[in-house]
């Protein structure tokens, strides 16, 4: 089998993994397939946390289609599992099903197992190639490593943008830049995530509901306002009708600390940051979210707060939707803002994943 063999058979992995993206939290999502003859005959991917992984839903369906694994190369997206967690180890099921080759995407991230499910189908003859497709398979999983080595959700930020870089007017009118269909693909975000979170000026001059309204969805993401003054009001929407829902982060201070029981009285969690260079610790608020079980957070902030992600290095998937208007002043609000740079060299430098259309707009997502 040539690489460019391998390579095929690896993307029809990467394929299936992707359907379960945002699914498998706290676990990766992996795709796998069994080939005959240079032909995929089986496939699988891990559906959900606690399910099956993938290499034993791809078995699934070679017996479903009464085919036999030991005539069969697996291909498989990340190096399968050699211990015992919510399933048995991976590496007992493929060698129970006599496969004698394996073709692996990317080692599990984590130090304390990488390499450790490869070496171990080796060291009972099995043979192994590894770094089939390493970066796509390896971006497939960025979510997981940082689960797994920062101990941190995975943050996307969305930002909709004239073409001039401006997301509101000088007034902060925003109502519509983007098209109906760009509005839509934000609920189908939201609809993956665990949080969204907003800021305070959003939560007065929007009032928003934060809810996944565009795309069928069980359950609502929780509500997070990152905000210097708690609202004295207890009039917005988040506070009458998503209490419960809804996390206030802000920094300590006298009228902060009062209002923080006149909130907390209407069901609403408030959470003090650590104050660093004047402004939120969002580090510490990154881990507040991971140590409470929150692995998605869809950031929708102002511009303020998207360079802050940006500086704390937390913007770990950007979706810039680039809307056909130009406002053309100087005042308005622009997409980031807060910092003082003298040299180009200063900027931050993304990397384009995917550009595609999105009604009349492009959408941009990016990664630094």
């Amino acid at each position: 089998m040539n690489l460019k063999e391998k390579e095929k058979f690896m993307a029809r992995a990467i394929s299936l993994a992707q359907r379960a993206k945002g699914k498998t939290a706290p676990n990766p999502c992996v795709g796998a397939v069994l080939v005959k003859e240079g032909k995929v005959v089986a496939s699988g991917y891990h559906r959900g946390y606690g399910l099956p992984h993938a290499e034993v839903e791809v078995l699934k369906d070679a017996r479903k289609k009464n085919i036999d694994p030991r005539e069969c190369a697996l291909f498989v997206t990340l190096e399968p599992c050699n211990h015992f967690g919510k399933t048995p180890p991976c590496t007992k099921a493929i060698l129970e099903a006599g496969i004698k080759e394996v073709y692996v995407g990317a080692l599990d991230p984590n130090p304390q197992v990488e390499g450790g499910g490869a070496r171990f189908l080796q060291s009972k003859g099995v043979q192994v190639e590894t770094g089939i497709l390493q970066a796509q398979c390896t971006d497939l999983i960025r979510d997981f490593y940082l689960w797994k080595i920062e101990k941190r959700p995975f943050f996307y930020l969305k930002l909709a943008s004239t073409l001039d870089g401006k997301i509101a007017t000088s007034t902060g009118h925003s109502n519509w830049i983007s098209s109906e269909k760009s509005r839509e693909k934000v609920h189908q975000l939201r609809k993956k995530v665990q949080a969204v979170l907003v800021g305070g000026n959003t939560f007065v001059q929007d009032n928003p509901k934060l809810t996944v309204r565009k795309a069928k969805s069980k359950k609502q993401p929780l509500a997070l306002i990152l905000t210097r003054k708690l609202p004295a009001e207890a009039s917005y929407y988040l506070l009458q009708q998503r209490p419960e829902e809804t996390i206030f982060f802000t920094l300590e201070s006298q009228e902060n600390l009062r209002l923080q029981k006149k909130i907390s009285e209407l069901g609403s969690k408030v959470v003090f940051l650590p104050v660093k260079n004047n402004s939120w610790d969002l580090k510490a608020m990154a881990t507040w979210l991971w140590n409470n079980n929150i692995f998605y957070v869809l950031v929708e902030g102002g511009g303020f707060i998207a360079q802050k992600f940006l500086e704390y290095q937390l913007a770990d998937e950007i979706w810039l939707f680039l809307a056909p208007k130009i406002l053309g002043d100087a005042g308005a609000i622009s997409s980031f803002w807060g910092r003082s740079i003298k040299t180009i060299d200063e900027a931050y430098t993304l990397s384009y994943q995917k550009v595609t259309s999105c009604g009349e707009d492009l959408l941009l997502i990016l990664k630094p």
